[in-house]
Parts: C-alpha cells; structure tokens; sequence
C-alpha cells in the first residue's frame, strides 16, 4: 500500500520481544520510535491539532503553541505541516539540542523562556506561563496545554488496540514513564478495559512529584513532574496499579546497555522504563507478556546520554547496574537482585 501523507506513518509500530528464561515472562518492546517524529508523541500531538480543529478552537491557517521538552513538539511540528498552520514550541534549556534541531527543520519557530536556571532544573512552569502568554498575544492562536488536555489521552486509542493485535495472548502488564499522564491514563485505561487483570506499572524520574516523593533535579527529558510544577489534569490515578522510581543513572545506563547488546538505541526514559521492568519481571512482580514502550529512540540524545563524558560530569556512571542488568537479560539469577520493588503511594 501506498500511504499519501507522512502521518499516514504513525503507529502500526512494532514490537521486539527478549523471553526472560526462568521466570515465566516476556518483555515485549513496543518501538514507538518509528514514529516519522521519532517518538510516541505524534500520536497525541495529531489528535491535540485534529480535537482543536474539531472543536473550533483552532482555526484554519491558525497557529498552535505549546511548551515542550522536544518530542510533543517535534509531533506538532509535523501536524500542522498537515493542516497547514504554524507552530511554536516554548523550551528551555534543558531541551536535548538534536531535538530543537529537529523542530527548527520541520519549520517550527523556537522561543527560549527567560530566567537564570540551573543545568539539571527543568523550566516546566515557565515556559507553560510564557506558551499560554503568547497564545493569548497572536491571533487565531491556541495553547495546546498537552498536560491538561484530555486529546493529549485520546490519542493512544490505536496503540491499545494494536498492542492488543500484535501480543499472543493476555498482556500481564504494561510499563511506561509518566510525565503529563497523557500517553500512560490513555493507555492503561484502555488495557485494562480489555483486561481488568493486566497490571500498570508508571515509571517516573527520582526527584518527580507525580506520586507524592519529595522533588529534587533530574536530567531524565521529557518525563516526570519536577518540583514546582503541578501534576496534569490529563494523569488518572485510579488506572495506576503501581508507581515506581528510577534513577539518573539507572535510566541512563541502561539505555547505553541496550545500545551495546542489542543494537537497539532507546532514550534515557525508555532506559528507565526498561530497567523498572526487568526488576520487577526479577522480583516476581510481574509475568506473563510485560508490555514496555520505547518512547523515543537514543538518537536524540548521543550529546548526553550517550556521551561518557557528559555522564561523568554529572556523576551519572555506574559498571555496577550494567553487572545487573547481564544477569536479568542473560537470565541468571543475581544474589543482588532485588526481592522486592519498594512501592510509592499513589493515593
């Protein structure tokens, strides 16, 4: 078949599969990013542009602003390429580099909020201020507000549906990370409605308020709440089974890992969600068919993630979760495998 439009390219992703021998699992990888923006955001970002138009909010010719670390704005980049409107994103600086780059060459116009922050704070509840100012100061201009927008939810109806083509048999459990709760209330919600004994599992950056524990920087991009800002709207609670921590480190290392032994690059989230799953899968959590996303890919982080040097600055290198994670995909058993995962309140 012969598609017409580059967002006729989103989902019907793939999923690659690493049997856990001796424990009754499988990690099931779903590769959101071969996306065309590269991530799990274009499918809420289009349906965000679709609901505005929709709704009349946003009309033609129009123009969409929304503050992003990179990949939801890499996804309306390429939306409103299909509608024909403009776009401006609102970042900081701790928006990867390659991102903005990707942006700027889809056409988006780049607005740097200002203020003296430190590298690893996230700017989140200034740049939602300034996004929301300047929607209000250009005409025919909408804030998208992916946080507290219920289309930002909507829009993962098809990976639920295609996950449940594409696994043979029940899904014992789904683990993604958790940011502005869009993509992880949309797709929970959804699996659980097909299996009210699939497990949900949220990953969260340590040093994220989303479930209660106390906010302290982090270099995670593109995930978690960071202190100051305010959990979304979009994020329900009550289709979380489990909310779970992962470290800097443990995210990062463990996408370098995958990259090294498996060939395939995953973003420093992705590293995190990876990681939570195998400990969990290890600790007995877990079984069955573990459903894991690879939100986006590695390739737009080699100037951090994938950078020795940028790690090593940061304090962020440790051999000793890469000794870990052998022994979970090697499937041995490790004398230092956790029992059990320590669980967060999500009340």
């Amino acid at each position: 078949m012969i598609l017409s439009k580059v967002t006729d390219l989103i989902g019907n992703t793939p999923i690659l599969g690493f049997p856990i021998a001796g424990k009754n699992a499988t990690l099931l990888l779903k590769i959101e990013k071969n996306n065309p923006g590269g991530s799990i955001k274009d499918r809420m970002a289009r349906n965000m542009v679709i609901a505005a138009l929709k709704a009349g909010r946003l009309k033609p010719g129009g123009v969409v602003v929304e503050s992003s670390s990179g990949n939801t704005g890499i996804g309306l980049a390429i939306a409103t390429i299909e509608f024909g409107l403009r776009f401006i994103a609102v970042v900081d600086h701790h928006a990867a580099p390659d991102k903005i780059a990707v942006m700027r060459a889809l056409g988006a116009e780049i607005r740097y909020v200002d203020g003296n922050y430190n590298e690893d704070e996230v700017a989140v509840v200034e740049r939602q201020r300034l996004a929301a100012e300047l929607a209000s100061q250009i005409p025919n201009a909408v804030f998208m507000n992916q946080s507290d927008n219920v289309a930002n939810a909507g829009g993962y109806f098809d990976f639920v549906r295609e996950v449940i083509e594409q696994v043979e048999g029940p899904v014992g459990a789904y683990v993604g990370c958790v940011g502005t709760g869009g993509s992880m209330t949309g797709i929970a919600s959804g699996l659980k409605l097909h299996n009210p004994r699939t497990k949900t599992i949220a990953v969260e950056p340590a040093g994220s308020i989303i479930f209660g524990q106390p906010g302290r920087p982090y270099y995670q991009s593109g995930t978690g709440t960071p202190q100051g800002d305010t959990v979304g709207l979009v994020l329900d609670y009550s289709c979380i089974d489990l909310g779970v921590q992962v470290t800097d480190s443990q995210a990062f290392e463990t996408a370098r890992y995958m990259a090294r032994h498996t060939g395939l690059l995953v973003g420093g989230s992705t590293g995190g969600v990876i990681y939570k799953a195998l400990e969990l899968i290890h600790g007995g959590q877990i079984t069955g068919n573990i459903v894991a996303v690879v939100a986006d890919g590695g390739e737009k982080y080699l100037h951090t993630v994938f950078s020795e040097a940028w790690l090593k600055e940061r304090d962020l290198l440790d051999p000793k979760i890469w000794e870990r994670l052998g022994g979970w995909l090697a499937q041995e058993s490790m004398e230092d495998t956790p029992s059990a995962v320590p669980r967060l309140s999500i009340a």
